[in-house]
């Protein structure tokens, strides 16, 4: 039985036009996120297989893949909760997310601060990868973090809460090579209630990372 299982968009293909095409939607998510599921699935029936017969000869590429595909099933699942047609701005006080904000501002300055680093940790990524927000739970703070591939240069414990998919079949059949581009038109589909949701969920669960017994 499949461990793993592609989620439904929590909106139809033509929720986020036109920042990002209906084709763009329905194949990033049909297509590339369901490949993600599968490789997480195929690799864990795989490691079953390896430990059933004792043969360890693949570990280091099996052990590479799950991390490939799990992060990338875990990214995308997030990422579609993250837009909505109806988002963008900053989170204010007044839209019920002013923890939220006050953790940015304490965070990074100010939003106008934290904006310029998402976007430029996001457009900046050396071929595929990501631009997140996270909480890291060691210091109680938000960083942002340059995801290579899925998994690459992440701080362990942090939990994404934001996060910016720069890979190119997130935007080229709409953006072409103009990455930048495609990242600041991210920003009118914020769902700023969603990441709010997802740093109070962080912080409370801050204690589960045990550093010391």
């Amino acid at each position: 039985m499949a461990t793993y299982t592609l989620p439904e968009l929590p909106y139809d293909y033509t929720a986020l036009e036109p920042v990002i095409d209906p084709q763009i939607v329905e194949l990033h998510h049909d297509k590339h996120h369901a490949a993600y599921v599968k490789g997480a699935n195929d690799t864990l029936e795989q490691l079953a297989e390896a430990r059933d017969k004792g043969s360890w000869g693949s570990i280091n590429g099996l052990e590479k893949n799950l991390a490939f595909h799990l992060s990338g099933h875990i990214l995308h699942s997030i990422y579609w909760h993250n837009m909505t047609g109806d988002g963008g701005g900053e989170p204010l006080a007044e839209d019920g997310v002013g923890e939220l904000a006050d953790a940015i501002a304490e965070s990074f300055g100010s939003f106008a601060g934290f904006k310029a680093q998402l976007t430029k940790a996001a457009a900046t990524t050396q071929g595929s990868g990501w631009g997140v927000l996270a909480y890291e739970p060691v210091s109680g703070r938000l960083i942002v973090e340059q995801v290579y591939d899925h998994q690459g240069n992440v701080g362990q414990g942090s939990v994404p809460i934001l996060v910016f998919d720069a890979w190119e079949h997130a935007f080229y059949l709409q953006y072409k090579n103009q990455k930048v581009d495609f990242i600041e038109a991210m920003w009118r589909v914020v769902n700023w209630q969603d990441v709010a949701k997802r740093y109070t969920a962080a912080k409370q669960r801050a204690n589960n990372l045990l550093l010391a017994p």
